[in-house]
C-alpha cells in the first residue's frame, strides 16, 4: 500500500481515547488523514491527542457525548466550521458488560436481573449513540455527495451468549441499523460498512481488577488488528463498497474475494 494514502481525508472517530478507537484513529493518522479524536472530554482525551501531535500527526481533540443530541450537534458545527467537510465517520464509542455486571465473564447474569437503568444506559450509548451521531453527520455527507460511515461491531456470538444482555442486543441492533443505513444512502454516494475485530480483543472492557484475565485468554487480539481494514475503508480503494460486514481477522480473505487483489 502506498504511503500516506489518506492525505486530504478528514475523519472523525468516536470513543477514540482508548481501545479500538485509539487504534483506528492512530492508523488513520499514520496514513496521513486529519482526524478528530473524539470521546467524552477530559485529561485522558487531551493526553491522547497531545501524544499523537507530538508524533507530528494531524490530530484534533473533539469532546463529544454520543448520548446527547446537542453535544453531537456542537461537534458537527465544529467540523463544518473547522474543515467544511467530513469524509469518514467511525462510530465506535461504546460501553461493555462491565457496566451492568463486573463479573460477567465468570458469573453470567440472566437478563431478568439486569436493571432497567443499566439496560437503558448501555443501549443509549452503543445503539442510540450510533443512530444519533449518524443522523447528525449523514446530511452533511449527502450534501457533499460522498462519505464513508463505518460502524464498529462484535462477533455474532456476543449476540447469543449467555449473560450478554444488554451488550449483545446493542450490537445486533447496531448491525441492523447499519444495513438499513446502507440501503437508505445507497444512491447518495455515502457508503456504510461494518467492521469488527473477529475475536476477544484487549480493549479495556474488563474491570481493572480482572484485567489479568486478558493474559490467560488464548489468541487474544490486539486492537491494532483494526488498522489495515479501517485504512482500506477510508481510502479511495474502497469506492463503491457498501453494506458489507468485515471481520478484521479475515480481512485478507475478504479483500481477495471482494476486490480481487
Amino acid at each position: 500500500m502506498a504511503k500516506h494514502q489518506l492525505s486530504g481525508i478528514h475523519a472523525l472517530v468516536t470513543g477514540a481515547s482508548s481501545g479500538l478507537g485509539y487504534a483506528m484513529a492512530y492508523a488513520l493518522l499514520k496514513e496521513g488523514a486529519t482526524v478528530a479524536v473524539a470521546s467524552r472530554g477530559g485529561n485522558k482525551l487531551s493526553d491522547v491527542v497531545e501524544r499523537f501531535r507530538q508524533e507530528g500527526l494531524d490530530a484534533h481533540e473533539l469532546s463529544i457525548d454520543v448520548r446527547s443530541a446537542s453535544s453531537i450537534e456542537a461537534a458537527k458545527d465544529w467540523v463544518v466550521n473547522s474543515w467544511g467537510k467530513l469524509d469518514v465517520l467511525v462510530n465506535n464509542a461504546g460501553i461493555g458488560m462491565r457496566t451492568v455486571n463486573p463479573k460477567f465473564l465468570f458469573e453470567p447474569q440472566p437478563f431478568y436481573e439486569v436493571s432497567p437503568e443499566g439496560f437503558k444506559d448501555l443501549i443509549d450509548t452503543n445503539l442510540t449513540g450510533y443512530f444519533l451521531v449518524s443522523r447528525t453527520f449523514a446530511p452533511l455527507m449527502v450534501k457533499q455527495g460522498y462519505g464513508r460511515i463505518i460502524n464498529i461491531s462484535m462477533n455474532h456470538e456476543t449476540m447469543r451468549r449467555k449473560g450478554f444482555v444488554p451488550y449483545g442486543p446493542s450490537r445486533a441492533g447496531a448491525e441492523s441499523l447499519s444495513y438499513i443505513m446502507a440501503e437508505d444512502l445507497r444512491d447518495s454516494g455515502v457508503a456504510v460498512n461494518m467492521l469488527l475485530p473477529g475475536g476477544a480483543t484487549r480493549t479495556g472492557m474488563l474491570p481493572d481488577e480482572y484485567s489479568e484475565v486478558y493474559d490467560s485468554m488464548p489468541n487474544i487480539l490486539s486492537p491494532a488488528i483494526m488498522a489495515r481494514p479501517i485504512v482500506f475503508l477510508a481510502s479511495p480503494a474502497a469506492a463503491g463498497i457498501t453494506g458489507e460486514r468485515i471481520v478484521a481477522t479475515e480481512f485478507d480473505e475478504w479483500i481477495k474475494r471482494r476486490v480481487g487483489k
